[in-house]
């Protein structure tokens, strides 16, 4: 106890310090204990190219107030931290550096690349990591993973051969979407839609051997180009004797057939639409079901191909004009409609997606994304709040096979290996390959998987699967996946139906979503916005406490936050109010003071703090298991700033200056609450906590491996706690009466109680002296006093002779005065609010802004009103 705290609160005194003692001594490593339970999760690991912004700092610090939890509880509680590869993105960064160096990835070939891709990683790969170790993650980092590391890497090769043997992974000409600019196929899951101003433009086709036309309306012109049949309804009576027969193709003068298909809706336009199996999903599903050639008129960035000189090498909005203009010059061209529809984007880049066929790598889903939803819908994992399983079950009950195969060099290359001698493919775990069939050696597949084919692994691929380790069975399946509902389909999904295959259990029991942190007018952060948060700043100007405390506190599993200046420096103002508090319980004990837990000898006042805090334990653990960390924080914040603070601590001010064995219990039963305190708020403020544990304390070790209080019988003081209730309920009456009529606490004046309670008021008296400025107290059954205020709880009426508090008539003098002075006010607003000429050109936020004005000062002359009857 010899330690002291500083004078004044200031996180950069201690934060850095704390954090390289905890990690120094080995407070974040997780054992595998069999006395203990596990309880574990696993970091969405951020990307390496990342910098921590507020969403991030929101999602761990969640996690992290789980984890201390957990750990405090008695679990063996590993938070397991690593970091993603990220294949587009950090291949677009580093081709970018590349490209200021004037070098291509073709001048220095695939293994030249992997060298900068690899020391680019270990340049820039840890940055995110030290932003998280700021803001007090407690991460094992002894198990640090990244996603490309050799056991990723192999567990990748593992899932991709077991996979593909099982028919799952097959090579093929399908439709994907790909990004023109990215140059590589994405997934559904990373197309992103938005609401485009485009138009509709009315094309007729000439039947072949015929005066007549068919109509039909394209969003995509260009694509014309590659059309190989328009389509009617089987059952639409206005072209059934067209199907089978063939129409010109406008410009390109290429005869295709009419076709008769039941994608087509009757009601719908003409009823008649261009089908071009190479450039639309859906037209892709009618060229197969009618054998349909396909044509691919573009190239990998958009541009139209050699194959139509006219248009070759121009840009696919470029050509769209072109086209256009020659379509009305040969009378193909109807008419043109605005229309505004949903565009695909690439989530990357926001580049229009190019739907096109490919020979890509795709794995079947139909029979992984049954048991995935089954698991779910048996309550083996839950999701945090419910009604995120709504997005879970759409997207895999219409989930499509997922395209894993990308144009890019960074990331896992897919093991299947070709022979250009004989056309042999083979898949194999074994970094090379020679031919079965001719015995030559084989060439790799140039293209890697998808980003996501390997953090589906994660839950169980950190934990060293495919090899049988004692993590993999001690530590999963996980119990916590903490995470934003944006990557709900992009992550959550393929976690759960990959653990199911390879592990034969779901990788978690709990998904707890959070939202997004927006800026204080609600808009979501972006660049070009330019109002992103960096949590780093804050943490500099207040401290990572004040940080963690604003995202968590009031925070709803599911709905998004918004980010508050104002309510980080409330935080930091709470932190200052403990860090005050606790030098105050410092400073009046003795230099040999022992810490030996709660005395017997308990006052009324010492068991009504202890009972609260006994309540609250149990109202806590409660929350936290419930994953209402806002609230739990909410009520942390409450006994300690309002019950224990502004109460207790002024109630015990009195005894402490008495001296004697009253005194030592105080200051024994201020320490054990603030101890239990430090402890319930230790996971959401994990280092003002530690930094006043160590010197309130006299346990070894640090804060966050003490046990987390829970709720005991033996400290439950019910009918001690509601009496003492009645008495603070009175004081706070008294004060509220007393502030209405702008009494300052100086002026002292009895107080005559009216109450059934009256042993219990009488031995209070000392705290209605102290707390509510009374100079005495009378206590009786019933009192009929005269000229005198009035404050009534549910148990007791409380009399304050008026002439102890006021000079009537100095009050009444200075009420007139500032009386007249408001009414002048209501009679300026009234008559500019009744002016027709005013209200006819002010702009309504100034006549709203007028409106409040009245309101409020007819507020203020109700109260000098009813203060003045008061006084009559």
């Amino acid at each position: 106890m010899s330690k002291e705290l500083a004078k004044s609160y200031n996180p950069k005194d201690f934060e850095d310090r704390i954090y390289k003692y905890w990690n120094d001594s080995g407070c974040f490593k997780a054992e595998i204990d069999e006395n203990k339970k596990p309880y574990t999760i696993v970091i969405p690991p951020p990307n390496i190219t990342g910098q921590l912004h507020m969403g991030h700092a929101l999602d761990e610090t969640l996690q992290d107030i789980l984890i201390r939890y957990k750990r405090m509880s008695g679990y063996s509680a590993l938070w397991l931290p690593g970091t993603d590869h990220a294949s587009i993105a950090t291949e677009a960064k580093i081709v970018e550096a590349m490209k200021k160096d004037g070098v291509t990835k073709e001048d220095i070939g695939r293994d030249g690349f992997m060298e900068r891709a690899w020391e680019w990683k270990k340049q820039y790969g840890g940055r995110i990591v030290e932003q998280l170790k700021k803001l007090g993650s407690s991460c094992d980092w002894s198990r640090e993973r990244f996603t490309m590391d050799e056991g990723c890497n192999k567990a990748v090769k593992e899932v991709f051969v077991k996979l593909y043997e099982k028919g799952l992974i097959y090579r093929g000409e399908r439709i994907i979407n790909w990004c023109p600019h990215c140059l590589t196929s994405i997934s559904d899951a990373e197309v992103e839609y938005e609401d485009q101003a485009g138009h509709f433009w009315h094309l007729r086709y000439k039947i072949k051997d015929s005066d007549e036309y068919l109509e039909l309306a394209t969003t995509r012109p260009e694509t014309l180009l590659g059309d190989t049949a328009v389509a009617v309804n089987p059952e639409d009576e206005r072209y059934k004797d067209l199907v089978g027969k063939t129409v010109i193709l406008p410009i390109v003068h290429r005869e295709i057939p009419i076709v008769a298909d039941d994608y087509v809706e009757m009601d719908f336009g003409t009823g008649v639409v261009k089908i071009t199996p190479a450039h639309d999903p859906n037209d892709f599903e009618v060229g197969l079901r009618h054998n349909l050639p396909v044509i691919n008129v573009m190239t990998d960035d958009a541009k139209i191909t050699d194959d139509y000189p006219k248009y070759a090498g121009m840009d696919r909005y470029e050509a769209r004009k072109a086209i256009v203009a020659d379509l009305e010059a040969e009378g193909a061209l109807v008419k043109i409609e605005d229309y505004s529809h949903n565009v695909g984007t690439c989530y990357r880049c926001g580049t229009t997606v190019e739907p096109r066929v490919s020979k890509q790598w795709f794995v079947k889903m139909e029979s992984l994304a049954k048991p995935a939803i089954d698991a779910v819908k048996n309550g083996e994992t839950k999701f945090v709040p419910e009604r995120f399983d709504k997005i879970y079950f759409h997207w895999l009950e219409n989930i499509k096979d997922w395209c894993i195969s990308r144009q890019l060099w960074w990331g896992h290359q897919i093991p299947a290996f070709y022979c250009d001698a004989c056309g042999e493919m083979v898949v194999t775990k074994e970094n090379k390959a020679v031919c079965p069939k001719c015995g030559k050696e084989m060439r790799q597949d140039p293209d890697t998987l998808d980003t996501w084919f390997s953090s589906a692994l994660w839950p169980f691929s950190t934990l060293g699967w495919p090899d049988k380790t004692d993590d993999l069975k001690y530590f999963y399946p996980t119990n916590t996946l903490v995470t934003g509902y944006d990557i709900i389909f992009f992550w959550v999904v393929r976690m759960m139906f990959s653990g199911i295959e390879h592990m034969g259990e779901v990788p978690f029991n709990t998904v707890l979503i959070h939202g997004l942190v927006r800026d204080e007018q609600g808009r979501k952060m972006s660049k070009s916005l330019g109002n992103g948060i960096d949590p780093l700043e804050v943490i500099d100007k207040y401290g990572a406490d004040a940080l963690r405390f604003m995202l968590a506190n009031g925070n709803s599993p599911g709905n998004d936050m918004r980010y508050s200046d104002d309510k980080v420096k409330a935080a930091r103002n709470f932190a200052n109010k403990l860090w005050n508090a606790s030098r105050f319980i410092m400073m009046n004990l003795p230099e040999d003071f022992e810490i030996k837990g709660l005395p017997e000898n308990l006052t009324l006042e010492d068991k009504w703090i202890v009972s609260k805090f006994n309540t609250l334990t149990k109202e806590v653990n409660e929350n936290l298991e419930k994953f209402e960390l806002g609230v739990a924080a909410s009520k942390i914040y409450d006994f300690i700033w309002d019950i224990y603070c502004d109460w207790y601590i002024e109630l015990t001010k009195p005894r402490i200056a008495e001296g004697g064995e009253t005194k030592e219990t105080a200051q024994a039963v201020l320490v054990w609450v603030m101890q239990g305190m430090l402890k319930l708020l230790h996971p959401f403020m994990p280092y003002i906590t530690e930094e006043i544990w160590q010197v309130l304390t006299n346990e070894s070790g640090s804060i966050m491996v003490s046990s987390f209080p829970v709720y005991e019988k033996k400290y439950s003081f019910t009918k001690e706690e509601e009496d003492f209730s009645k008495v603070i309920d009175a004081i706070k009456a008294v004060r509220a009466r007393r502030t209405e009529m702008n009494v300052p606490p100086s002026v002292k004046a009895k107080i005559f109680i009216e109450t059934q309670y009256g042993e219990l008021f009488s031995s209070c008296g000392l705290f209605f002296e102290k707390l509510a400025s009374a100079s005495e107290i009378e206590v009786a059954d019933k009192y009929e006093i005269e000229d005198a205020v009035t404050a009534v709880t549910d148990c007791a009426r409380l009399f304050i002779p008026l002439d102890q508090l006021v000079d009537k008539e100095k009050e009444i003098a200075r009420l007139e005065k500032e009386k007249a002075k408001v009414q002048k006010d209501i009679d300026f607003l009234s008559g500019k609010l009744n002016n027709q000429g005013f209200l006819a050109k002010a702009p309504e936020k100034l006549i709203e802004a007028e409106k409040a004005k009245l309101a409020k000062a007819e507020e203020k002359m109700a109260k000098i009103e009813q203060s003045m009857a008061g006084l009559k």
